[in-house]
C-alpha cells in the first residue's frame, strides 16, 4: 500500500498543501533601527552630520515628527516587535533582569506574538540582523533556553548580538543560535556595521536566488550610535572643525534648520539647559577639545552607518527590489545621558571606581573611537542631539521618547519628501505594517492564545496628511519617570530615583502648541492635569506597569544572585565555545581561584589559558616567555603578575588566587599549587568585568593583555576550573549603574 502524506487524491497520489501566498499588494519590509540617535541627528531632521542615504529615503517618502518610543532600548524593541505596550508583554524595563512581576520579566511573553511570527504564515521569510536585547542575558548561554532568541520568535535567520551593546571592532556575535567569531579585526579593517550590512545583503541575495517571489522582512538593528562610539579615524577627524563652536551654537543652528524645513513649528522655543550642562563659553580650552572629539566620534559613527546603509539600498535597487520595499528608518530612544557631564574615553575604569581624570582623557584624545576605548559623549552633546527637546534617553520628557521616523515605499506611496505631524508610538508600528500587508493579527500562535494588539495603525496618515492622530491615551514609564499623551496634551513627571513617587512634580504641556515642552500649564489647568494623572494610573493598572519600582540597584543585584544561586564552581573543558559575559563566573568583589590543567611541552609553549573581557577591561591568565602571567585590566590600567620562575615542562596545574583583603586585591600566582609571585593593588572588579565574554585556550578578539589576539595556547589544555569563595561584597548601586550605562 502506498503511504499517504497529508490529504490524498484517489488511492495513492500524494497531495501537498499549497505554500502560503503573498497577500495581494504586500511589500517587502526593511526596518533599519538605530540606537540612541537623538531627534535632530539625521540630516533631514536638522543635523549637519552627513546622512545622505537617510535623507534620500526621506525624499522618496515621509518624515514623522510625532513618533514616540519608550525611552529605552529593550522596551522599545518589545513594543515595535509586538504591537503592544512594553509592560504588557513583560519587558517593562530591561532584558538584563527579571523582577518577578508580570510587567518586568525581561522577556517577551509567548502571548505577545512578534511581527515575524504574524507574517510567517502568510509566506514571509524573516531575517534579523544586529541587536536583539529582548531575551534575558542569563538565557544567552550555550543551553539557552532559545525560545526567546530571534529564531524562537519567528525569524528564520539571525546574525547579530544579544546584549545592549558590543564592541564594534570585536563584537559578541551570534549566528542563528551559536556564538561565532567576527570575520575580521580592527587591524584588517573590520567594523560591525559593515559586517551587518554584508550579512543583510547575503541573506537577501540568497533569498532572491532561491525564490524572488517570496516576500521578506529584514530587520537591521545597528549598534550605531550606542556607546562605545567607534568609527574610522578619518571620519572622526572630519567633524572636529564642524563642532568646534560647541553645543549651544549647535542647538541654535539645528532649531533654525528645523523651523526652515517644517520639522517643528515656527514658534518652537529652545528649552533651557538640562541639569548639569554648562554653557559652552564657560569651559576651559582642553575640555572643549575633548568634548568636541567625543562628539566627532559619535557623528562619525552615524555617518559611517549611513554609508553602509547606502550599500544595502544600492543592492535593493540593483536587484529590482527597491520600488516594492517598504523602508523604515528610526531610532529606539533619544540620545543617551550615560556619558555624564564630562564624557568618557574608557567607561570601564569608572564603573570599577577607577577615576578617569580630565587630564587622562585629554591625553588620550587621539585614541577616541579606536579599539582600546569605550567612549561616550557628555551631556551637552546629548542635549544638542535631542534638539529642541528636554532631557534624554531613560526620561519621559521629549528628549527621551520623541524620535525620528522615516518611511518610504515608492510603489505604494505617492508622497515624496513630505512631513507628517501625527502622534504615533512604537507599539503602533506592527499594526501599521499588518494593515499595509493585509494581515489580521492571529488569535493563536504556536497553540498559545494571543493578547490583543494594543497599538493603533497609522497607515491612513501615510497617504493622508490630515488623518487624525492616535485617539487612545498613550502612557509612558521608565524607572519611575512617567508620562501620558492624550488629545494633544501631555502630562509628565521626572522622578529622582530613591524619592517618594508622591513627591514627583507633574507638568502639563499642550503638545499641539508647545513642541519642546517649555510652557508648563499645570497651574493654569489643574483639573485637566488631575484628570490626566488619574488616566495614567488607569493605564498603568491595565498594562502591568504596577507596582512602581525605582529600586534599580537592588533589583539588579537580586537577579544576579538568583541566577548564579549557590553555584561557586565552573569547569571549562578544552574545545568549548565562547561564554557570554552574563553567564560567565561572577568574580566581582570576591575571592576566587583559577586553575588550568595543562601540558607544557617546553620553554616555547605559550598562549592564553583563560581570558574574560577585551582591551578596555577584563582578566587573562596566560603563558608568555615561559612565565605564568595574570593581567587584571581595570579600564585599561593593567595590574600584572609575572611568575618568579619559569614554568617547567610536563603536566602542570597553573593558576591564580585572587583575594579581597581590607579593600585591596591580592593576587598569588600558583604553579602546581605553590606560590610563584603576585601583586597587591587597590583597584579590582568592583562592579563590572566586561561586555565581552570568556574563552579558554585563546583570547578570541580584542586582547585583554599585552599580546596579539587570539594568542592561542600551544600546549595541551585539558580544562580550566574556577572556584569562587562565598565572600562577595557587591556594591549593588555601582553594579546597577554600570549595567544601566550599557543600555
Amino acid at each position: 500500500m502506498t503511504a499517504k502524506i497529508g490529504k490524498t487524491v484517489g488511492d495513492s497520489q500524494p497531495y501537498w498543501p499549497a505554500a502560503p501566498k503573498r497577500p495581494k499588494g504586500a511589500p517587502n519590509i526593511l526596518v533599519v533601527l538605530f540606537d540612541d540617535v537623538g531627534f535632530s541627528d539625521f540630516g533631514c531632521y536638522g543635523s549637519p552630520i552627513a546622512t545622505p542615504t537617510i535623507d534620500a529615503i526621506a525624499q522618496r517618502g515621509l518624515r514623522y515628527t510625532g513618533f514616540h518610543t519608550t525611552s529605552m532600548c529593550s522596551t522599545t524593541r518589545a513594543a515595535l516587535l509586538t504591537g503592544r505596550n512594553h509592560h504588557s508583554v513583560g519587558v517593562g524595563c530591561l532584558a538584563n533582569f527579571d523582577s518577578g512581576y508580570p510587567g518586568y520579566r525581561g522577556k517577551i511573553a509567548k502571548e505577545a506574538g512578534t511581527l515575524a511570527e504574524m507574517l510567517r504564515p502568510h509566506g514571509y521569510r524573516n531575517y534579523m540582523l544586529g541587536k536583539w536585547h529582548v531575551t534575558p542575558l542569563t538565557e544567552s548561554g550555550a543551553t539557552g533556553p532559545f525560545d526567546g532568541w530571534p529564531l524562537g520568535r519567528g525569524f528564520d535567520r539571525f546574525y547579530g548580538f544579544m546584549d545592549a551593546e558590543t564592541d564594534q571592532y570585536a563584537p559578541e556575535l551570534v549566528r542563528d543560535n551559536t556564538p561565532v567569531d567576527p570575520p575580521g579585526t580592527f587591524a584588517t579593517g573590520y567594523h560591525l556595521t559593515a559586517d551587518l550590512v554584508d550579512q543583510a545583503i547575503r541573506y537577501l541575495a540568497d533569498h532572491l536566488a532561491d525564490d524572488a517571489g517570496i516576500p521578506w522582512l529584514t530587520w537591521v538593528a545597528l549598534g550605531a550610535c550606542h556607546a562605545p562610539h567607534q568609527a574610522p579615524a578619518d571620519l572622526i577627524a572630519k567633524y572636529d572643525a564642524l563642532f568646534a563652536n560647541g553645543w549651544d551654537n549647535e542647538r541654535d543652528q539645528r532649531l533654525a534648520r528645523q523651523k526652515k524645513t517644517g520639522i517643528v513649528p515656527q514658534d518652537t522655543r529652545m528649552p533651557p539647559h538640562n541639569d548639569a550642562v554648562k554653557p559652552w563659553a564657560e569651559l576651559p580650552g582642553g575640555e572643549k577639545r575633548l568634548y568636541t572629539r567625543l562628539q566627532a566620534a559619535y557623528a562619525a559613527m552615524l555617518e559611517h552607518a549611513d554609508q553602509h546603509l547606502a550599500r544595502l539600498m544600492g543592492f535593493l535597487e540593483e536587484a529590482g527590489q527597491l520600488d516594492d520595499t517598504l523602508v523604515i528608518v528610526m531610532s529606539d530612544n533619544g540620545a543617551s545621558q550615560e556619558g555624564g557631564p564630562l564624557g568618557m574615553v574608557n567607561a570601564m575604569g569608572p564603573y570599577n571606581l577607577r577615576r578617569e581624570t580630565l587630564e587622562e582623557k585629554i591625553a588620550r584624545i587621539d585614541d577616541i573611537g579606536g579599539p582600546d576605548t569605550h567612549s561616550n559623549f557628555p551631556l551637552g552633546w546629548a542635549m544638542a542631539a535631542n534638539t529642541p527637546l528636554r532631557r534624554y534617553k531613560q526620561n519621559t520628557h521629549g528628549g527621551g521618547i520623541r524620535d525620528p521616523l522615516v518611511i518610504s515605499w515608492p510603489k505604494g506611496l505617492a508622497a515624496r519628501g513630505e512631513l507628517r505631524h501625527q502622534f504615533c508610538h512604537a507599539s503602533d508600528l506592527t499594526p501599521t505594517l499588518l494593515d499595509i500587508v493585509g494581515v489580521t493579527p492571529p488569535a493563536v500562535i504556536n497553540g498559545i492564545e494571543q493578547m490583543p494588539i494594543e497599538g493603533t495603525s497609522f497607515a491612513p496618515s501615510l497617504k493622508n496628511p490630515q488623518a487624525p492622530s492616535k485617539k487612545t491615551p498613550q502612557y509612558f514609564e521608565m524607572f519611575g519617570h512617567r508620562g501620558l499623551v492624550m488629545d494633544g496634551w501631555k502630562a509628565v513627571a521626572f522622578h529622582p530615583m530613591g524619592t517618594s513617587f508622591d513627591k514627583d512634580k507633574w507638568e502639563l504641556f499642550h503638545l499641539d502648541r508647545d513642541f519642546s515642552e517649555t510652557d508648563d500649564l499645570a497651574a493654569k489647568e489643574p483639573e485637566r492635569l488631575k484628570a490626566m494623572i488619574a488616566e495614567w494610573w488607569k493605564q498603568a493598572e491595565a498594562h502591568k506597569v504596577l507596582p512602581l519600582d525605582d529600586r534599580f540597584a537592588p533589583r539588579f543585584a537580586d537577579n544576579a544572585k538568583r541566577f548564579h544561586g549557590p553555584r561557586k564552581r565552573f569547569v571549562f573543558h578544552a574545545g568549548m565555545g565562547h561564554v557570554p559575559t552574563d553567564v560567565a563566573p561572577d568574580v566581582r568583589s570576591r575571592t576566587y581561584t583559577i586553575e588550568a590543567d595543562a601540558r607544557i611541552d617546553g620553554p616555547a609553549t605559550e598562549g592564553v589559558l583563560i581570558a574574560h573581557g577585551d582591551m578596555t577591561c577584563g582578566y587573562s591568565l596566560y603563558l608568555k616567555d615561559n612565565r605564568l602571567t595574570y593581567d587584571m585590566n581595570i579600564g585599561g590600567q593593567h595590574h600584572i603578575a609575572v611568575s618568579d620562575r619559569p614554568v617547567p615542562a610536563g603536566n602542570r596545574r597553573l593558576g591564580v588566587r585572587m583575594r579581597r583583603k581590607e579593600g585591596r586585591n591580592v593576587a598569588t600566582l600558583l604553579i602546581d599549587g605553590e606560590p610563584a609571585g603576585g601583586f597587591d593593588e587597590p583597584h579590582g572588579f568592583v562592579s563590572f568585568i566586561s561586555w565581552s565574554g570568556l574563552d579558554v585556550g585563546r583570547d578570541r578578539g580584542s586582547p585583554v593583555s599585552h599580546y596579539e589576539a587570539p594568542f592561542s595556547f600551544t600546549g595541551r589544555l585539558r580544562k580550566v576550573t574556577m572556584v569562587m569563595d562565598d565572600d562577595q561584597m557587591l556594591d549593588a548601586k555601582a553594579a546597577a549603574d554600570a549595567v544601566l550605562a550599557r543600555e
